[in-house]
């Protein structure tokens, strides 16, 4: 249960993998890597795409094709981006970063306008880019209801700074709200989402914006040492991944409601409203115990999950976990809440 990223490819995708035609990427010759790319951009409605080996690879390069050295950026305080990827928009792009703390991840516009700086200011960098993460992560997987993203798109136009979303789990947010990844897409200038979790791709993430942008995109890419040669046996499993596997997310977005239930239940702390999609953080507080103690439990009942800090620990559920196997983790949280409530009476 510690992360969607653990999920293997299914047969179906092993087999497109090792019937994949390939060619030199950096040539822009590999047929198949071609044809995702060009899927990415048509399910997306931007004008093209490019694959890249991760989402944080992803992020950056699009910080960096779209910012200057000085420049601000503005993120939510608990972003993947400012929390999760060493640094890099300081030492890849040289921007400073502008953090704004928001109920359940989700930035609104009003918050969002408070954040931009006065260009006539000398003192000021430049507001150059609006970066929003949907679903958010650290937020237990919430999404961005689509009349906030309208009115986020509408201020950053008027503003004339671009909205970059990191869309690692943005299909989750489709399927959750029942809205296509195209009329998500459109609220944004530039998007990256991840093939390699809940879609249950070995690698891979994509890119997606104008072809400008996505040109720009391409050379930063090469600067980090991105550039691809035969990949096309690792864009076979992102086809496979984006036209087999987005359907069954319902599925883990069910279990996760069944799990967050379940810890509410047994009195872990939880706000069921952040179960949204496929991922679960719930608090140890009311047990009066760290999270690593927790986690330790949870270990030796064959359960893993991730530590969010101090008292908070994440489960997400995935392609590979079964109805079975949430029931068993359902009754090892019991098991462990029950020894916990025992040892609070000695």
């Amino acid at each position: 249960m510690r992360s969607d990223t653990v999920t293997k490819p299914t047969p179906e995708m092993r087999r497109a993998m090792y019937e994949a035609e390939v060619g030199d990427d950096v040539y822009g010759e590999d047929p198949t890597i071609n044809r995702l790319q060009e899927l990415a951009a048509e399910l997306t409605g931007k004008e093209a795409a490019l694959l890249v080996t991760s989402g944080t690879m992803g992020n950056q390069v699009a910080v960096m094709a779209q910012t200057q050295k000085g420049d601000e950026v503005i993120l939510e305080a608990d972003a993947h981006m400012f929390y999760y990827e060493v640094g890099g928009l300081a030492c890849l792009s040289g921007v400073q970063t502008r953090t704004v703390s928001a109920p359940h991840g989700i930035l609104t516009a009003e918050n969002i306008r408070a954040m931009l700086r006065n260009p006539n200011d000398i003192h000021n960098p430049r507001t150059a880019l609006i970066c929003l993460e949907n679903t958010h992560n650290r937020a237990g997987g919430t999404c961005y209801p689509v009349n906030v993203l309208a009115e986020i798109k509408e201020m950053a136009q008027q503003s004339g700074v671009p909205v970059h979303v990191d869309g690692a789990r943005i299909f989750n947010a489709s399927v959750a709200l029942g809205v296509p990844v195209r009329v998500l897409a459109g609220y944004c200038d530039t998007m990256m989402f991840c093939l390699a979790k809940g879609l249950g791709a070995p690698v891979g993430s994509m890119l997606v914006g104008s072809k400008a942008f996505i040109d720009r995109a391409r050379k930063c890419r090469k600067m980090l040492g991105g550039g691809m040669r035969q990949a096309g046996i690792i864009a076979a499993a992102g086809i496979f991944a984006l036209t087999s596997m987005v359907g069954r997310l319902a599925e883990d977005h069910a279990h996760a409601r069944m799990l967050g239930e379940a810890c509410l239940e047994m009195g872990w702390g939880i706000d069921l409203s952040t179960v949204q999609t496929n991922i679960v953080v719930f608090d140890v507080m009311p047990f009066n115990v760290s999270a690593a103690a927790v986690q330790k439990l949870l270990a030796e009942e064959g359960v893993k999950v991730s530590q969010f800090g101090e008292f908070r620990l994440r489960m997400v559920t995935h392609y590979g976990i079964t109805r079975q196997d949430i029931d068993y983790t359902i009754a090892a949280l019991n098991r462990v809440a029950k020894k916990l409530r025992q040892d609070s009476k000695r």
